[in-house]
């Protein structure tokens, strides 16, 4: 049985649709999926081929320094194949010295050598899948993808490597299908990817088997602000963090005027029925001091009308950076007063968020 028929097994067992979990494409494009034919290079091939890109590259290159990079059994054969690249390419050096700072300077594009088609094949892959995977550790994700999208993961040194790495970054950004298609690769392709990659990208699967496709569920919603947070620490407070920022303010607003909605149209609970056997009162009737808490998706009568104002959303969260402490905690309070608990709960976090991603510039 193939990794990919126990993925589906899994899923039908445990409930979940199987068009939910495996994108039709995965199954479609079985071009793409070679078996567990994929697999590292070893040492000798690698530094064969390494060889003869270097020759190529600088022909009076530092022979002792390669020979000396190569009887490094400690390190990997990806590492030792980017020491090689480094050694005969100043180019190569400036991208994988600007990919290991990342986390103190993320780089806002991908370098033009990694695009550049006319690369040596062996060259641009492996440097590529060097600066991608400096980058997804360093949660750097929308150029760390971009990169290894223009190579292919056969071309790799490490094929498993450049599947798990394109996985994380599909996964952290969101993009479901993409994620599931490059784990799907690494699980069921690569013969030996080590298992600390198999068991983090099973636990990404499963994950994403669990999202749900509304955009308003709440889940996808905190999905968006991990981002706009993510970015906003990396200074990256651009076009993309604010089309994410805008999306982040359009969901909730939907996602509170859809129960408003709910709320007008009976105020019942679970077709009619309620927890106490008690049945369900148009909102605004009866006490506006119940013995009970109402549900959290409620929206009570006496508490407003539970909408968010969308314009001032937007512009606390564009000036946020700049607000002194006790004007941020004044407009969390104007922002939240008339809504349930649980979306009260969830802007919360986002200026948080907000919060600590300025503190940390």
């Amino acid at each position: 049985m193939t990794i990919r028929q126990w993925l589906t097994s899994a899923a039908l067992s445990a409930g979940l649709g199987l068009g939910a979990i495996i994108p039709a494409y995965a199954a479609e494009k079985k071009a793409e999926f070679t078996f567990g034919s994929l697999q590292a290079l070893p040492a000798d091939a690698a530094k064969a081929q390494a060889e003869g890109w270097i020759k190529k590259a600088m022909p009076s290159y530092d022979t002792a320094a390669f020979t000396k990079i190569w009887a490094d059994a400690d390190a990997s054969v990806l590492d030792r194949t980017l020491a090689t690249l480094e050694l005969g390419s100043p180019e190569a050096k400036k991208v994988l010295a600007d990919a290991r700072n990342a986390d103190r300077d993320a780089p806002k594009a991908v370098p033009a050598i990694l695009k550049d088609e006319k690369q040596d094949k062996f060259f641009r892959a492996n440097l590529a899948l060097g600066f991608s995977r400096n980058l997804t550790n360093a949660r750097v994700y929308e150029e760390s993808l971009e990169a290894l999208a223009a190579v292919k993961p056969e071309d790799t040194v490490e094929p498993g490597t450049a599947l798990f790495h394109r996985a994380v970054a599909e996964h952290a950004l969101i993009k479901k299908d993409d994620a599931m298609r490059s784990i799907v690769r690494l699980l069921d392709d690569v013969s030996d990817a080590p298992d600390r990659y198999k068991m983090l990208a099973t636990i990404m699967f499963i994950d994403m088997g669990n999202w749900k496709r509304d955009e308003k569920d709440l889940a996808n919603i905190k999905r968006l602000m991990d981002n706009s947070e993510r970015r906003l620490t990396q200074a990256r407070g651009g076009k993309v963090t604010q089309e994410i920022q805008k999306k982040i303010v359009f969901r909730l607003d939907e996602l509170i005027k859809e129960k408003e909605q709910q709320a007008k149209g009976g105020g019942q609970c679970n077709g009619g029925s309620c927890p106490n056997g008690g049945q369900g009162t148009q909102p605004g009737a009866g006490s506006k001091n119940p013995s009970s808490n109402a549900p959290d998706s409620t929206i009570m009568g006496g508490s407003g009308e539970g909408k968010v104002d969308e314009k001032k959303l937007k512009e606390f969260a564009e000036k946020w950076g700049t607000m002194p402490e006790k004007d941020r905690a004044r407009a969390i309070v104007e922002i939240t007063k008339d809504l349930p608990a649980r979306y009260r709960v969830v802007i919360e976090e986002y200026f948080k968020s907000l919060s600590s991603a300025t503190a940390s510039k």
